[in-house]
């Protein structure tokens, strides 16, 4: 199922409605501070508009791969406003104060952006699982999304019968490089045969077209655009079991970045006020799969 999209044109008034509310809302006050953002007025006079040491003065810049993929995405153009992330990143800056015209977007690959070591990017928005591990090296924003993995592959292939884990384990599995996706192959999946490791998922699109792999593993809203609309016959196997908490994507920023507080800040008003829910209803599919256990 592909993802519903809508253009600015096209936006439903239920949309326009739900993002105008969210907007006027730029950093919060302290009556409506979320709990985990500073509820204080230092708090709140440190993430007024305009007020945060951005890398570049009166301009915010986020950083995210090259290729951008739907539907976090569209049409590799992060700018654009389109797709998923696309849209957070935008909402974000608005409640930081931000205007679209102060955006920056810089390309940052995935590994590069988590590794540890400063930064050109003010936040990066990339899919980004919030992790223990990773937390040594950057800090996170609060999180934007919940997200399950998907094991996805093509008609006729040796996995596209599988309905259990058990199922799988002599395939051919694979995933991009430093991804939770990969992670859950070692983890969860645990193939007889040694995990292949791709530089991005078009590096993996190609695998399987080509019967390198048997079988892929990526989250779920890209598994599903993946299979409707990139893959000759792609077909989702199912979705891997939830293991103890949710995973969630979070924004990624310096380790101790001074505007850690104030972009959580705003992602957590992004929650409450319901822009996230629409956005997800937007821009991404909200098909079933069934879970393999």
């Amino acid at each position: 199922m592909l993802p519903i999209m809508f253009t600015r044109n096209t936006l439903p008034a239920v949309v326009l409605a739900a993002l105008l509310i969210g907007s006027v809302a730029a950093c919060a006050t302290s009556d409506d501070s979320p709990p985990n953002s500073g509820n204080t007025s230092a708090a709140a006079a440190a993430c007024a508009p305009g007020s945060l040491p951005t890398k570049t003065a009166g301009k915010l810049t986020i950083g995210t791969d090259k290729p951008a993929y739907p539907p976090w995405f569209d049409n590799n153009d992060p700018s654009d406003g389109k797709g998923f992330e696309s849209a957070v990143a935008y909402q974000v800056a608005q409640r930081l104060g931000y205007a679209r015209e102060s955006v920056m977007w810089t390309s940052v690959t995935f590994n590069n952006a988590i590794a540890p070591g400063p930064k050109n990017f003010d936040f990066d928005i990339n899919e980004f699982s919030i992790t223990p591990e990773r937390r040594n090296a950057v800090d996170f924003s609060a999180p934007y999304y919940s997200v399950r993995q998907v094991v996805i592959t093509t008609k006729g292939s040796k996995a596209a019968g599988a309905k259990s884990i058990a199922d799988l384990r002599t395939a051919k599995i694979g995933a991009q490089v430093g991804t939770t996706s990969y992670q859950e192959i070692t983890d969860v999946l645990k193939p007889s045969a040694k995990p292949q490791v791709f530089n991005n998922n078009d590096d993996l699109k190609a695998a399987l077209a080509n019967g390198t792999v048997d079988a892929g593993v990526v989250d779920l809203p890209t598994g599903f655009f993946m299979t409707a609309a990139e893959i000759k016959d792609g077909v989702i196997v199912g979705q891997l079991p939830q293991v103890g908490a949710p995973e969630q994507f979070g924004l990624v920023l310096d380790k101790g970045s001074a505007l850690t507080a104030c972009v959580s800040q705003a992602v957590d008003q992004l929650s409450q006020d319901g822009t996230l829910t629409v956005l997800e209803k937007t821009w991404l599919s909200d098909a079933g799969a069934p879970e393999l256990k």
